[in-house]
């Protein structure tokens, strides 16, 4: 049953993934449009979960997100809180990879929407590049949202924090919005199966601008792993945390 829930839903998915980036091609004719696009092609992906799957999002310390401009530093275990975070944000910028605007017609919603990529292939330049993007950005009072650790990891793994995320703190000069969660036991990465249950996105206390870097550095993994870590018992999903190799 629970495979039969998961293509399920995986169907549903890319269904509504293809007609919204077809049917959505008017609003490229403006970033809030795509922004608005993206909300709603969110919201229907997180109602598709709880119908289907039975999987809810609930937001914890939404009250703890500061006004204007900020920088969201998020765990990352999970596809679900790319898509998650874009319905609570009303201003959201991602940090990305490049290559991700070379795809088909998603590659064109990320450009028109003015995301940050990153050109891994400039090496160090790419870092400077991205801090001069960013500062756009937050110009603009977006919220830029950041995966410390660059890519997915699973539930209980050790932490792998990239030093970048320092660097952008000290450039930007905001506020830090860290971010806890535990999406990786519902919907886990590399894998088609999907489990229900209450996955949790909490918003944390901001971290004030104007720390030193690397006690900013060390203060945001603390909170963010040991808040992550803590609501590991609570999900009812203990099983599914993949071991820190897989």
């Amino acid at each position: 049953m629970l495979l039969l829930r998961s293509l399920a839903f995986n169907i549903a998915f890319y269904v509504v993934t293809a007609v919204m980036l077809i049917g959505g091609l008017f609003c490229l004719a403006s970033r809030r449009a795509v922004l608005r696009l993206a909300q709603t092609w969110a919201r229907v992906t997180l109602r598709l979960l709880r119908w289907i799957v039975g999987i809810r999002v609930e937001f914890r310390g939404l009250e703890n997100v500061p006004p204007g401009g900020i920088l969201v530093a998020a765990k990352h275990q999970s596809a679900l809180e790319t898509i998650a975070l874009t319905t609570v944000l009303p201003d959201f910028t991602y940090i990305l990879k490049r290559e991700l605007m070379w795809l088909p017609l998603f590659g064109w919603y990320l450009a028109r929407s003015e995301m940050v990529a990153i050109d891994r292939s400039k090496g160090s330049r790419a870092l400077a590049l991205m801090n001069e993007e960013a500062a756009s950005a937050m110009a603009d009072g977006r919220q830029l949202i950041i995966f410390p650790e660059g890519t997915r990891r699973p539930p209980a793994a050790a932490p792998a924090y990239k030093y970048g995320v320092a660097h952008l703190y000290g450039r930007l000069g905001v506020p830090c919005q860290p971010v806890a969660l535990n999406t990786g036991l519902f919907w886990p990465r590399n894998s088609l199966h999907r489990h229900p249950g209450t996955a949790v996105i909490a918003f944390l206390p901001p971290i004030p601008a104007g720390l030193d870097r690397d006690a900013f550095f060390a203060l945001l993994q603390e909170r963010v792993e040991s808040a992550s870590t803590a609501l590991l018992p609570c999900a009812g999903r203990r099983d599914a945390v993949e071991s820190p190799s897989g």
